[in-house]
Order: structure tokens, then C-alpha cells, then sequence
């Protein structure tokens, strides 16, 4: 998506113009307006994400600040909209997309339709959104964002226990995602997307690492990038430093409507420093959120039972056996290839607590 540059959009200051006169003349869908109010020594700064063909406010907020800190209150208003905007456009493009005819639909309108049924959040949702991206990359085989999607389905298929992968699926999933590395370069989303696939599929932490560490050079405002080098940091036994990053995600964006990954990788890592009443307390609110989420299922089940809290690990474990019925100590402990070892020791001793059989 293109932004224009801040010289032509200095052209509209101070000056009481249409929205939709100001998407005509600079060729935009969304315009981000705002102002700047001082009082004493307190300095006021709103801002409002419009969409410029219903003239609707998809987003706005306000920050205070004292002039004596006015550069660093510039840096946390430039990080705060930058992160709290992204997740908004992303829903705003997605509704567009669902609205426009089939006959008429693009690469990027397929994106975004495979974007809305992942959302979903279910097995039906995971596979419609594959089959909706490889419409994508039929129309665009260079289509970085749409191949890196397919790669994170099958991840997450494979983290829900959706249904069985075959190795053409995953061989198809990590092809992809390599390609979206070379060809979405200056996209953090679609690094981070690919990053995590190859990560949970092949277990190539370092190549991951540095993907992540492009993408957040490219936007260190992006908070799924953030949320995703959390993520791998507790999988790796580095529990403080997981937590920092899903903290500086959760702040970039508080009212993301994936918050469930936040809190389950938070009760992941806490798992992980062997904090228990914790990590049961994160899964809770992951669960609270999205009920079908797997890893804090997992995540109470090993906690209770290093507790001594059998009753509740083994409910939790039925719960999970819903989901995934075949789950064994030998599949969990294959699936869980990419986790440090002290990590899936510390999961396997507690499904092993709780009854999972072993084979």
C-alpha cells in the first residue's frame, strides 16, 4: 500500500479541505489527519484515520505530553499510530474486499479475502483461506503477502492439529514462505508471516532470527513482527526476553484482534521460567479470547500437572483431546522439534502427569 509523501500532504495545512477532494487530487483511500494544541506547558496531539470514500473514522485517539519531552513524546506518537492503524487498515481493506463483485477480483482482493477467513480462526477457515491464496498467486505467482499466508495456514493448521499435513503440504508451505523472504523484502508482514512458518515447520531459528530482525528494521513499529520474535524466544528457553517483545507488541497495538497469540505466548513463556500460577493465568486469558487455541491448552495442562494439580491438568487435556484425539507423547514430542529441549521436557513430564498415552 502506498503512502504519499509528507511534502504534497503539507499542501492541505491549515487549510478546511474535503476528504474525498483530498483522495481524488492525491490518489488515496485512507487519510490520517490531525492537531496540535499547547497550553502552558502541556502540548496536546489527536489524530484520525479516515476512510476517504464513506468519510467513516476507522480510528482515533489523542496523546498528552509536556514540552519540556516533546521529542520523546513526538517518538511515542509517531510509534503508537503507526502501530495502532496497521490492524485497522488491514480490517478496513479486508470489508472492501468482502463487498467487491468475484468477477472483478484482484491478487491483492484474494489476499484479503484468505486474510478474513484465516481470522476466522477455524479448520473450515484455514483451508478456505489456502485455497483463496493460491487463487491469489494463480493471478500473481510473485505475490509475496499471498504466498507467505499459505505457509502461515499450514502452520497453524499444524499447531490446531486441523487435520492431517501431508508432506507435499508442508514441503508446498516452506517453498512459499522462502519465496515471500526473496520477493516481499520491504514487507515486515510478510517477513514475519514466513519467518514464523519456516521456524514451526523446518526449525530454522537463526534464518528466522534473521528475517525478523529485517522486518523490524524495515517497521520497528510492526507488532506482529514483535509478537512473532516473542513467540520464538520462548520456544528457545529465553523467557524475559520473549516476554519484553510481546510487551512492546501488546503496547503497539492494545486493541489487536489477535490479543489471544499475546497472552498464549506470555503463558508460554512463563511456562518456560517454570513460573506455573503464572503461565495458568495467561492461558486463561488466551482462552478467554479464542477457546479453540491449542497452545494454552497445553500450556495448563503441563502447568497444572508440575503443580500437582492432576484434576485439573487432565480436564484441561480432555479439553485439548477434543480438539486433537490422536495426540501421543511420541507425536508431541516430534511435533515440538523446534522447541529447546528444557522446553519440550518441561511439556512432555506434564502431559505424561496428565494421562496423554504414549503412543
Amino acid at each position: 500500500m502506498a503512502v504519499i509523501a509528507r511534502n504534497s500532504a503539507f499542501t492541505y495545512k491549515g487549510k478546511a479541505v474535503d476528504v474525498k477532494q483530498v483522495a481524488q487530487e492525491l490518489g488515496v483511500r485512507y487519510l490520517l489527519e490531525g492537531s496540535v494544541r499547547k497550553a502552558g506547558n502541556r502540548v496536546r496531539i489527536t489524530g484520525q484515520l479516515i476512510d476517504t470514500t464513506t468519510g467513516a473514522h476507522i480510528w482515533a485517539d489523542r496523546f498528552d505530553g509536556a514540552l519540556d519531552d516533546i521529542f520523546e513524546l513526538q517518538d511515542r506518537v509517531a510509534s503508537n499510530v503507526a502501530g495502532a492503524i496497521e490492524p485497522k487498515l488491514r480490517q478496513s481493506e479486508i470489508e472492501r474486499a468482502s463487498r467487491k463483485p468475484t468477477a472483478n477480483l484482484t491478487a491483492y482482493d484474494l489476499y484479503l479475502r484468505a486474510l478474513a477467513q484465516s481470522s476466522r480462526f477455524t479448520e473450515e477457515g484455514h483451508a478456505e483461506a489456502v485455497v483463496l491464496a493460491r487463487q491469489a498467486l494463480a493471478i500473481d505467482p510473485s505475490y509475496a503477502p499471498a504466498a507467505a499466508l499459505i505457509g502461515w495456514c499450514r502452520a497453524q493448521q499444524r499447531v490446531q492439529g486441523w487435520g492431517a499435513l501431508s508432506a507435499d503440504d508442508i514441503g508446498e508451505a516452506c517453498r512459499l514462505a522462502r519465496q515471500a523472504l526473496e520477493a516481499g523484502r520491504d514487507d515486515a508482514e510478510t517477513i514475519r508471516g514466513a519467518a514464523l512458518t519456516l521456524f514451526l515447520l523446518t526449525g530454522e531459528a537463526a534464518m528466522a532470527a534473521t528475517a525478523l530482525d529485517r522486518a523490524l528494521a524495515l517497521n520497528p513499529n510492526a507488532a506482529h513482527a514483535w509478537l512473532v520474535r516473542g513467540n520464538i524466544h520462548a520456544w528457545l528457553n529465553q523467557p524475559e526476553a520473549a516476554i519484553e517483545a510481546v510487551e512492546r507488541a501488546r503496547r503497539l497495538s492494545p486493541f489487536d484482534p489477535y490479543s489471544f497469540f499475546y497472552a498464549a505466548t506470555i503463558a508460554l513463556a512463563h511456562l518456560a521460567a517454570r513460573r506455573f500460577e503464572q503461565a495458568i493465568e495467561w492461558a486463561g486469558r488466551a482462552l478467554h479470547d479464542q477457546p479453540r487455541l491449542a497452545p494454552p491448552m497445553l500450556v495448563k495442562v503441563a502447568a497444572n500437572a508440575h503443580l500437582g494439580h492432576l484434576d485439573e491438568a487432565r480436564t484441561e487435556l480432555g479439553r485439548m483431546l477434543a480438539i486433537e484425539p490422536k495426540l501421543t507423547i511420541t507425536g508431541f514430542r516430534e511435533y515440538l522439534h523446534f522447541a529447546a529441549p528444557e522446553v519440550r521436557e518441561l511439556y512432555v513430564t506434564g502431559l505424561r502427569l496428565a494421562g496423554l498415552p504414549e503412543e
